[in-house]
Formats: C-alpha cells, structure tokens, sequence
C-alpha cells in the first residue's frame, strides 16, 4: 500500500512539474504559430503559395520539430545536465571540466561558450518584441482601422510587462501552466478543425516532401529556411530550465502535449491555405473565422507575455551566472520570493533591456520586420551547443569518437545550414541582435580581461601572507577585543586593509579571519563542501568559502558553518574590514585604451562587495586601494 502512494505521488509530482514546465518552458516556441507560417510565405521570400510547396514547408516544419527540438534537445541535450543545472553557461562549464584545464582548448571553448551566451541577450531582447507584436496585430486582422495602434498597445503592453518585474512571477506565475495548457488546447482544436477541410494534408509528415521541396526550389528554399526556423526558436529554454523543473518533467510536457499541439496546428494551417490561399496574409487569425479574431487577440496577448515572461527571467538567471563566474561587473539583485531561490529581479538588466525592446518594436514597426532579425541570433547559440555537445560526450562521457562526430555532426550541419539563411538576412535586420550579442560578448570578455590585469597587478606586488604573520608577530602589536574579517582574493597576499590597519592605528585584533571566496565553474557547492578552514598560528585564521555559480552569496551564512569546525562568531563583535579598489588605467598596458576606459567605468559602478555579499553594513569597514591596468 506504502509503495502504490508513493507511486501515485510520483505521478503527481510529475504531472504538477510538467504542466509548470508548460508555462515556463514552452510559452516561446509555443507562440511561434502566430508568426512562423506567414513569414515563410512572405512575398520577398519570393516562395508561390501552391499545394506543392505548402506540402514541403509544412513537412519541413514538422520534421525540424523532431529532428531539432526533440531528437536534439529533448533527448541528447538535457542529457548533458551539469548538477541538475542546464543552459550554455552550464554547457561552457561542463565542457571546460570535461577537458580540463590544462587543455589547450580551454580558452576556446571558454569564448565560444561565452559568445553563444551574449547571443542569448540577443535574442532575449528579440523575444518579447516580436511576439507581443505579432499578437496585438490580431486587431489589424479583425479590422484595417486598428493599423496605427498596434505599435502603441504593444508598447504599452511591454512597458507594463517590465514596469511588474520588481513584484517576481510567485504568485501569478502559478497560473502560466494552466494558461498556456489552455493555448496549446486552443492550437490543437483549430488545427484539427483545419484539417478536417482538407485532411490530405496529414501526407506532410512523409519526409519526402521536405527532401523534393529542397531539391525543386534550392536557392529560395534555402531562404525560405530563415523564415522555417522561427518554429524552432524557444528550443534552447527546454535546456536552460532543466535546473527547475528536470528533465522528466520537460520531455513530458513535450511529447504529451507541446508537440501535438504545435504539430497539429502547424498542419491545420496547412490545410487552411490550400482551402483559402487568400488568409496567407495572417494564417493564424483566420483559422476559425471572422468571429473568433477578438479572442484570440486576447489569449495570444496572454501567451505572449507569458513567453515574454519566461525568456526575461531567463535573462535575469543569465546574468546572475555571468556575474558568479567573474565574466560580469556585480549589480544588485533583488530576490522576489521568499520560497523560490531562483527567482530573481534586477533592476540594470530590467530598464536596460527595455529601452532596446521597445526601441527594437518603435524600429522595426512590424512583426515580419522582426522575424528578419530573430533567427540569427537563436540559431548561432543553436550551432554553440551542438559544438560544445561535442566535447562533452567526447571527453566527458568518452563515448566512441565516431559516435561523438556522427551524432554532433549531424546536428552541427542542420545548425549551419540554418544559421547561413539567416545570416542572409543580416542587413534586413539580422544585425540588430548579432550588433547586441557583439556589445555584450565585448562587455564581458573585457571584464575578464580587466579582472585579470588586476589580479596580476595584486599579485606582483603581493606580500605572501605566512611570511609576513611570522614576521609580525616577532614584536606583535597590540591585540584588542573582537574579531576582524579580512576579505583577501586568491592571489592578494596581505590584504591592504590589514596593512592600513597596523599603520594608522597601530593594533590588531584579538581574533583575525582572512576570507576568500572562489567562483566555481559548477552550478552548485554542497553545503559541506562550502567552507574550508586552516590555523595560521597566533589565533589568526584563513577561511576558504567556495561558490558555484548558482549558488547564493552570504557571507554570514558562509561564516555559520565554521561552527562545526570549532569556530564561532558573534555578530555585534565582529568587524569586516574590505578594500575598496579604485582602478587607474596606464595606456601603455594590458588592454586597447577605449577598453580600459570601459572596465574602469564599470569597475566603478559595480554593486559594493558588501552588499552583494549580504555583510552586515553597519559592520563594515573599508579601506581604499589603487590598482594600475
């Protein structure tokens, strides 16, 4: 009896992570019907809307969603899971360990990695502008007079979006799963009504109509894959959420419900342009008649937002990682529920990418002006992940070699072939998202950079810190009541804050704690692994606290599991002591000037330590420092 509640509780959890799955994970490939279908037949992509070639898109269609989302995704990549945790900055550090250190690879698929994350940027910026927009264009749909509004209510609808973001998804994010379950009903149902006019249709799914489409057309079937492709987009988010939900639950949710449903409408919609060529103009509102355009306004506004949703706090998670890792200036970051660890708000990302979102719909005016410029960014991460893939089942799973490149090359060919038709695309909007990926691949790798000229630069003048406490405690100074934290970084030796310390005030605690905190390239630190302690001799100690990158922060909490290894703290007696670095920029070293000038711009502006590490601020001490790059 125990073993059969279990089992019923397992299908419950189950089902409950699923339908959440459903709601988070899919609302962006999920709303890819509003606009996929009439972009292909778009006039300039110069593809005749006759049977023949709708047979061949639609078959296309169908079989990218295999191929792609589910043999690729769905079945090899949430594979690659780095301690639960998916996503390309999970991938990059996966493959890195995989390799090793010492590789020569290493700094390779390290920008790699990056660069296929400051392409995510792109497209989180592409994602709600194109489908809040493709939706409120439902009113044009309904009546030409709604024309000159439908940029303005999509504004309106977006800034709303972001202005919410402070208030975190905890209590309306329950109904994304149920919402979006009603939308991929409302898919399926149209769908089948579609096919039922023109059943014929359902003979797409022969694989062979895709292959005689790529063999008649060649050239304008090459470019009518930049348009196929925006069914596809979304399909990095099944992997970049495996952390929340698992993998169980996200390949349920695919094969039980997402891909039915998305199958079934894309052949619906099919079948309604061999019935009525003339709704080639917005296939997706005319599938059940005049009479339904108005509600299907509204729930594709609603699925849009949703998605819009998802593809932010995505946004939020990517750069809460970056920062972790070192390859991001830190930012504040404000937790929005007391429950869910992972649901975070930050204010710089937040206002940043709305000002580009809402100048991305104000520019390009129009949803197929849009889906010019979506793809190239999606379908570069695309190729990033089936390239990184490679290393990973290669030295990380040391599988057989050829099994390696015939299983990743297969899918690096699809990727390259889609990224190369919309790389065709780059000067009728392609480069709006690849110029955003650029910025932000060169903001992150000058921080790197940055970060390693001052880590050199502290290093080179650093006072190895067990030669100097033997030395000091020669003629020891005077010791006063109470404990001092010493933040030091790998490689700083003495920390300057001691050093001023013992000059202008001629003292030194009674208890002295020399903190250091290691970034790691992994998801997550155990809590037992957290924290290590080492006896320096005269009551002063180093203690090593290692973070991974979705890891939490706290310094407080770090310092509470010393107890178990015999060290206490006492809040109200101690004293934090943190150096605060102004960075002096020398032309002559280390990075090109303009990029010097950026670091240090944002070196200054940077979150404070203290507060990033949630260190009491009453409580806190800091002692200026001058570094040169």
């Amino acid at each position: 009896m125990q073993l059969e509640n279990h089992q019923d509780h397992t299908k419950s959890s189950l089902a409950a992570l699923s339908l959440a799955a459903i709601g988070i994970v899919y609302g962006d490939i999920g709303t890819s019907p509003l606009y996929t279908i009439k972009e292909v037949f778009s006039p300039e992509h110069g593809l005749e809307l006759n049977e023949f070639n709708i047979f061949g898109v639609i078959s296309l269609i169908c079989w990218g969603l295999i191929i792609i989302v589910a043999l690729k995704y769905v079945t090899l990549i949430l594979r690659a899971d780095n301690r639960g945790e998916g996503g390309i900055m999970a991938l990059t550090a996966l493959a890195l360990e995989s390799v090793g250190k010492s590789s020569k690879l290493h700094l390779t698929l390290f920008v790699l990695g990056l660069f296929g994350a400051a392409l995510f940027y792109g497209d989180g910026v592409i994602t709600p502008a194109v489908s809040v927009l493709s939706a409120i264009e439902g009113l044009e749909v309904a009546t030409p007079a709604f024309g000159p509004y439908v940029v303005p209510i999509t504004v309106v609808v977006i800034v709303a979006l972001y202005a919410v973001q402070y208030k975190g998804t905890a209590g309306i994010g329950n109904w994304f799963g149920p919402i979006m379950l009603i939308w991929f009903i409302a898919l399926a149902v149209m769908g089948v009504y579609n096919i039922a006019k023109d059943p014929a249709i359902i003979g797409a799914l022969n694989p062979m109509h895709s292959i005689r489409f790529m063999q008649v057309h060649g050239w304008v079937a090459f470019l009518a894959l930049g348009a196929v492709v925006l069914a596809f987009t979304g399909a990095e988010a099944l992997y970049a959420d495996m952390g929340h939900f698992g993998s169980q639950p996200i390949r349920t949710a695919w094969f039980f419900v997402v891909f039915p449903a998305l199958g079934l409408n894309y052949l619906g919609q099919g079948a309604l342009l061999i019935v009525n060529p003339a709704a080639v103009s917005n296939p997706f509102y005319q599938q059940l008649g005049a009479w339904s355009i108005y509600p299907l306004v509204v729930i594709s506004a609603v699925a849009t937002v949703i998605a819009s949703q998802a593809t932010i706090s995505g946004t939020f998670s990517m750069t809460k990682q970056a920062i972790s890792l070192g390859i991001m200036p830190r930012m504040q970051i404000i937790h929005t529920s007391a429950k869910e660890i992972g649901q975070i708000y930050i204010p710089a990302v937040n206002w940043a990418q709305l000002v580009v979102v809402v100048a991305a719909v104000i520019g390009f005016g129009s949803s197929s002006n849009l889906a010019s410029a979506y793809g190239i960014a999606v379908t570069g991460t695309m190729l990033v992940t089936s390239l990184l893939t490679f290393f990973v089942i290669r030295y990380g799973w040391k599988y057989n070699p050829l099994l390696c490149f015939l299983a990743t090359g297969f899918f690096v060919m699809i990727d390259l072939a889609l990224f190369s038709a919309n790389a065709l695309k780059i000067f009728h909007g392609g480069w709006f998202p690849l110029v955003l990926g650029v910025v932000m691949f060169v903001v992150m790798m000058t921080w790197k950079r940055g970060r390693e000229l001052v880590f050199n630069n502290l290093k080179k003048h650093a006072i190895p810190l067990n030669d100097f406490l033997e030395s000091l405690f020669v003629s020891p100074p005077q010791r006063v009541a109470g404990t001092a934290i010493f933040l030091r970084g790998e490689a700083d030796g003495v920390p300057h804050a001691l050093l001023h310390n013992l000059s202008h005030n001629k003292i030194l605690h009674e208890r002295v704690i020399f903190l250091t905190l290691h970034n790691q390239e992994i998801p997550w630190v155990p809590v037992a692994d957290r924290v290590q302690l080492t006896d320096l001799g005269h009551n002063c100690f180093q203690v090593d606290v290692k973070y991974g990158f979705k890891n939490e922060p706290d310094i407080p909490k770090a310092l509470d599991l010393c107890a178990s290894k015999g060290l206490t703290f006492e809040p109200l007696e101690t004293s934090y002591f943190i150096s605060r670095q102004t960075i002096v920029s020398k032309p002559e070293r280390g990075m090109a000037l303009w990029r010097e000038w950026l670091f240090v711009t944002m070196s200054r502006n940077s979150r404070d330590a203290a507060d990033y590490y949630r260190i009491p601020t009453n409580r806190v001490i800091e002692v200026g420092s001058q570094v040169e790059i």
